[in-house]
């Protein structure tokens, strides 16, 4: 993957992260109480779907947050996964973000990852959470 065009869950930011460009990552400090506002939790990889009209491959994810409900969620990640690793996988998600139109699909939550220019890996619970569990 170029810099242009990092692996992302979301549409890519204006300019690369310093991280990915190689300069060092000076994040500014947030205050706690801004970090709480996220609502991050578990969830479950329903289905998975192709979004053909979409410019760069992205993916179409039902996402099962348990008693926080289904929500949709579209992701820059076919290139590192296939839809048969992704149904029934666990992953952590923001909940409370804006929805965002993506390719014509609304993505109503975000999935968290780790990444570099050449990979990518969901953040996930270590071992089964019950989906909708808060993570903090």
């Amino acid at each position: 993957m170029s810099k242009e065009s990092p692996p992302h869950l979301a549409p890519a930011p204006s300019a690369p992260p310093a991280a990915l460009s190689g300069e060092p990552t000076k994040a500014p400090k947030v205050p706690f109480q801004t970090f709480a506002q996220l609502d991050i939790r578990v969830g479950k990889i329903l289905t998975v779907e192709d979004i053909p009209t979409a410019r760069k491959p992205i993916f179409k994810f039902t996402i099962d947050f348990g008693s926080e409900g289904v929500k949709q969620c579209a992701g820059g990640i076919k290139a590192f996964y296939t839809k048969e690793q992704l149904v029934g996988k666990q992953v952590v998600a923001v909940m409370n973000l804006e929805p965002k139109p993506i390719a014509g699909v609304v993505s109503e939550c975000m999935m968290l990852a780790s990444f570099t220019e050449t990979e990518l890996a969901l953040l996930r619970p270590d071992k089964e959470m019950p989906p909708g569990t808060k993570v903090a």
